[in-house]
């Protein structure tokens, strides 16, 4: 059974026009919450967005733009660092199995195309994997090469040559005296 997505903003086709329709929605503290579980996040403060959602035959188009505010742990450290994500976003929403085949106002490379089951699309659910998206995957405070440094952490260079000096090849090569 598919467990219903944290922060679900549904819109029904048929009350969805041809004519652009402008929807805000944002994220409770419950919400924040199961998110920042979900996508591995210490907090997240805000999450909102604010689009324009229109209809074409059963195609649904969602221009806008989310913005939110969290905060992630540092991969070296385990840190806290603030994240802000504040960006325009363009999608389209296809019925899920089928292929429709109209002319496309925007280029495919400008925009996300998800599915939808049924007679509702999610834009909650969209705006989520779209701030998910768009935060950093490896968020590294800023001295945490130092840090990993006095900790005896050697970096990728280091370890790389360490791994070559130990190799049977390089005893090899000591042997031949090269």
């Amino acid at each position: 059974m598919n467990k219903a997505p944290e922060f679900s903003r549904p819109y029904r086709l048929d009350a969805i026009g041809g004519e652009p329709r402008t929807v805000h929605i944002e994220a409770n503290e419950v919400e924040r919450a199961a998110l920042a579980e979900r996508f591995g996040l210490v907090s997240i403060a805000t999450l909102n967005a604010d689009a324009a959602i229109r209809r074409e035959g059963q195609r649904v188009w969602a221009e806008g733009r989310l913005k939110g505010r969290a905060v992630q742990s540092c991969v070296a450290t385990g840190d806290p660092i603030p994240a802000r994500v504040d960006e325009p976003f363009s999608l389209r929403f296809d019925p899920e199995g089928e292929t429709v085949e109209d002319e496309v106002e925007l280029d495919e490379s400008d925009l996300d195309v998800l599915s939808y089951e049924g007679g509702s699309i999610d834009l909650g659910e969209a705006v989520a994997q779209g701030f998910s998206l768009a935060l950093d995957p490896f968020p590294r405070v800023a001295d945490a090469e130092d840090r990993l440094r006095a900790a005896g952490v050697k970096s990728e260079e280091e370890a790389e040559e360490a791994r070559i000096e130990s190799s049977p090849f390089a005893a090899l090569k000591a042997l031949k005296g090269e």
